[in-house]
C-alpha cells in the first residue's frame, strides 16, 4: 500500500455487521499482553490512545490527544485506565471496561503525578508506539528512575496472530475492496487523470463499507514504477499500464489490495513482466505455511523475479501484516526470521518497477492456516484490458 489518502464514512449496505468483540476477548488480550511483558522482565505495558488501545480494550477517547489517557497493564494487578474526568463516563462504557479499573484526573491536577501513582518507581515499561513525546517526557520527569522501551521492540508480534473474529473482519474488508475493484473496471480510464480515478476508488471503498480510506494509488505509465506514487494530474492514455493499490479500514480492520490493468492492447514485454509478477505472487503464496519464516516467503517471490532478469527492479519487501492498522508485523522481508503461525494475516505484494517506463504489482491479503495459506482477496490476477 502507498501513502495515506482521504477518509470518509460508508454504509456497507447489504453486508451484515460483524459480531462484536466480547468483554472476555478484551480481557484475554490485556492479560496476555501483561503476562508476555512480565516474562520479559518488564513491570508492565503503558498504552496511550491509538491502535493498541483500541485493540486491547476497545476504547476510543473523545478527549484531545494532548490530555493524558493511559492504560496500565501489569501481571500483578488489574488493568488500570487513567482518563480526564470529563472522559470518565465514556471510558466506563468502553467495550472492555468490565475488566478495567478506571480512575481520573481533573483540570488543574498534574496528570503525570496521577499516572506515577499507578507505576513502580524503578519499573521498566514497554510504551505503545503512538505515545506522544510530551507524555513520555513528563512521565520520565515524574518517575526519573523508571525506564521505557517501545512496545513494538519488545512485543512486536502482540497483534500478529488473529482470532477467528478478526480474520472474519479482515475477510469482509477484503471482499469490500474486491467489490470496489470490480466496479472501477467498468469506468473509463483513458482521458481521465490519476486523481479522478483515485477519487473513484475512494468513493467505491466507502460505498462498500469502509469507514476510512487510507490509500488510493493510481500509478499510470512511468508513475507505476513508483510504489508510493501520489495520484496527480497526469492524464491516462492509450498504451498505459496502470497500477491500482488501495484499501483502508472497514469495521476496524484493514484492506489492502493491488492489481495492474492496461489501457488498450499491451506489448509483449508488458505481458511478460505482468506474468512474472503474477508467478512471483503465486510462488510466495504457495510458500506460506506454519513454521516457514517470513524471509522465506520473500525469497520465494524474489527468486521468480530474479530468474526473469529483474533483480534490480524490486523496490519493496514482499509483504506486511494487516490488522487494526494496514501496516504492522509480521513483515515479509529478508532478515525477518519470525516463523509464520496460523492466524497471521499479511499482504503478499511483489512488484517489478521499471524506472521511467512502467510498473506492475499484484497484492492480496493472505492468512496463514493450519496447513498453508488462504487468500482473502479473490479477484482475478489476469492483466485486465480497460478502456
Amino acid at each position: 500500500m502507498g501513502d495515506p489518502g482521504e477518509t470518509g464514512e460508508g454504509t456497507g449496505e447489504g453486508t451484515p455487521d460483524p459480531a462484536a468483540f466480547t468483554d472476555e476477548i478484551y480481557a484475554a488480550r490485556m492479560d496476555r499482553t501483561a503476562y508476555e511483558a512480565a516474562a520479559l522482565g518488564l513491570a508492565g505495558v503503558l498504552v496511550t490512545p491509538g491502535p493498541d488501545l483500541v485493540w486491547l480494550c476497545g476504547y476510543r477517547p473523545t478527549a484531545t490527544a494532548e490530555r493524558l489517557t493511559l492504560l496500565v497493564l501489569a501481571a500483578t494487578s488489574q488493568p488500570r485506565l487513567l482518563v480526564p474526568t470529563l472522559d470518565r463516563p465514556n471510558a466506563e462504557t468502553a467495550p472492555g471496561a468490565s475488566a478495567i479499573r478506571v480512575s481520573d484526573w481533573w483540570e488543574g491536577q498534574d496528570p503525570y503525578a496521577a499516572a506515577a501513582g499507578l507505576l513502580r518507581p524503578h519499573g521498566r515499561y514497554a510504551v505503545s508506539d503512538a505515545t506522544w513525546a510530551l507524555h513520555l517526557l513528563c512521565l520520565q520527569k515524574s518517575l526519573p528512575l523508571a525506564t521505557y522501551q517501545p512496545l513494538s521492540a519488545v512485543l512486536p508480534m502482540r497483534r500478529a496472530v488473529k482470532d477467528e473474529h478478526e480474520v472474519a473482519r479482515l475477510t469482509s474488508a477484503a471482499a469490500a475492496a474486491d467489490a470496489a475493484y470490480e466496479e472501477i473496471l467498468g469506468l473509463r480510464f483513458g482521458g481521465r487523470s490519476e486523481r479522478e480515478l483515485a477519487a473513484d476508488l475512494g468513493r467505491l471503498l466507502r460505498e462498500h463499507g469502509h469507514s476510512r480510506v487510507e490509500c488510493t494509488v493510481v500509478g499510470s505509465g512511468p508513475h507505476g514504477a513508483d510504489p508510493h506514487h501520489r495520484p496527480g494530474d497526469r492524464v491516462i492514455g492509450d498504451g498505459d499500464m496502470v497500477v491500482l493499490d488501495f484499501g483502508g479500514l472497514r469495521d476496524g480492520y484493514g484492506s489492502d489490495t493491488a492489481r495492474t490493468v492496461h489501457v488498450g492492447a499491451p506489448t509483449d514485454e508488458e505481458r511478460r513482466v505482468h506474468e512474472t509478477v503474477r508467478a512471483a505472487q503465486r510462488a510466495a503464496f504457495e510458500a506460506v505455511r506454519p513454521g516457514v519464516s517470513c524471509q522465506e516467503v520473500d525469497r520465494a517471490a524474489r527468486a521468480v523475479i530474479e530468474e526473469a532478469g529483474h533483480a534490480g527492479h524490486v523496490a519493496h519487501p514482499t509483504g506486511h501484516g494487516v490488522g487494526v492498522t494496514t501496516h504492522e508485523p509480521p513483515y515479509l522481508v529478508e532478515g525477518e526470521e519470525q516463523p509464520l503461525e496460523p492466524g497471521m494475516c499479511f499482504s503478499i505484494e511483489p512488484g517489478i518497477h521499471l524506472p521511467d517506463r512502467f510498473g506492475v504489482r499484484i497484492e492480496d491479503v493472505v492468512t496463514c492456516t493450519r496447513d498453508g495459506g488462504r487468500r482473502l482477496n479473490t479477484t482475478s490476477h489476469e492483466l485486465v484490458i480497460v478502456r
